[in-house]
């Protein structure tokens, strides 16, 4: 006698299927078959993105195709030169040498199409290069005001079906324009297929941040408003605008800067450990005593609502230097109550203090 299926267990308040267990292992994703970044003649991918794809070389065997795009009326031969270029200057600054050997295979997988963003010819030029490849990744390397137009073009010549996006900062210059991104790739792309990313999370010594404050102990007591007083975080670099004028024309230092980078950086510092789902469920029951701490995954262990904070640059060359600084302004007094420890408002014990 054959077994009933017995069907998925549901949840009466929404009246639909139950969620799994968080334990439940995922389905795999499916991997990319092909790199597409544009701006390949560009600042970002000198300094960035050809060092990665020599790592990547080296340490995985990257063996997909990688085509380049950009509007500059170069051939695949001349981005191959710019390619070992800008692996010998990464070389030079950490005292090696490139890998000849990996630069070879690497050159052997490198493409390139050329021609401009706004015609969708080019796009057309890209599907055949793109040959039989049924889930390529678009790097979106270039100014965001052609974000939107690269993701419609990609969608007309048809590279856009099974096709992940990963758009650089800035997005948007104000809310209006991020959101209306957002509708734009939103109509090409699935959200499971768009990553928004900033690079500069990926430096090593960013990274070292994760891990000075979230594996290490410690400073977890001493990582508060009763012993720290200001923060400041300063990133100098030894050039100039050099060849992104026409970018910074577009966006602005404060957009490719300050909103991301620093602030980036900030939160890092600020922001409580991220909680797991396990976690949060023994918070809601109220049995690790930790109660509105562990709410939320990330909260300011700083009084936001009563600090003060300045940004500064200065621009020259050979090093152009920002800085941005803040001071906690949360102070607790004998008998005036707690101090906002990771509050989002200041506690009955909080006093303004003036800026120095």
């Amino acid at each position: 006698m054959a077994q009933r299926r017995r069907s998925a267990p549901t949840d009466p308040r929404r009246g639909h299927a139950a969620r799994p267990k968080e334990n439940t292992p995922a389905m795999p994703t499916p991997r990319s078959d092909a790199l597409v970044f544009f701006g390949a003649t560009g600042d970002l991918a000198y300094k960035k993105i050809f060092p990665a794809l020599q790592a990547m070389t080296l340490r995985d065997g990257l063996d997909l195709p990688i085509i380049g795009v950009a509007h500059s009326g170069w051939n695949a031969e001349q981005l191959r030169r710019r390619a070992h270029d800008s692996l010998a200057q990464a070389a030079r600054e950490q005292g090696g040498q490139v890998d000849e050997a990996a630069f070879a295979r690497l050159a052997a997988r490198l493409q390139y199409v050329d021609g401009d963003y706004n015609d969708v010819a080019t796009f057309r030029k890209l599907k055949q290069a793109l040959g039989a490849a049924q889930r390529p990744l678009h790097y979106l390397a270039i100014p965001p005001k052609l974000f939107a137009v690269v993701a419609k073009n990609l969608q007309q010549a048809g590279c856009a079906e099974g096709a992940r996006i990963v758009v650089e900062k800035p997005f948007g210059r104000d809310l209006a324009s991020a959101q209306a991104l957002n509708r734009t790739l939103h109509a090409v792309f699935a959200e499971s297929a768009i990553f928004r990313i900033d690079h500069y999370l990926g430096k090593e010594p960013v990274q070292n941040l994760l891990y000075f404050r979230f594996a290490n102990t410690v400073p977890e007591p001493v990582w508060n408003n009763r012993y720290v007083d200001r923060v400041q975080i300063t990133m100098a670099e030894q050039f100039g605008v050099d060849g992104r004028g026409a970018f910074y024309e577009g966006v602005g230092a404060i957009r490719d800067v300050l909103q991301n980078h620093l602030l980036q950086v900030t939160s890092l510092l600020a922001m409580d450990a991220p909680i797991g789902g396990a976690v949060r469920k023994r918070c809601a029951r109220r049995s690790c005593g930790c109660s509105a701490r562990c709410a939320r995954s990330t909260r300011p262990r700083w009084c936001a609502a009563s600090s003060r904070a300045t940004a500064r640059s200065t621009a020259w060359r050979p090093i152009r230097t920002w800085r941005l600084s803040w001071r906690c302004a949360c102070t607790s007094t004998p008998g005036a109550g707690p101090a906002c420890r990771s509050t989002s408002a200041p506690a009955s014990g909080c006093r303004s203090l003036p800026p120095r």
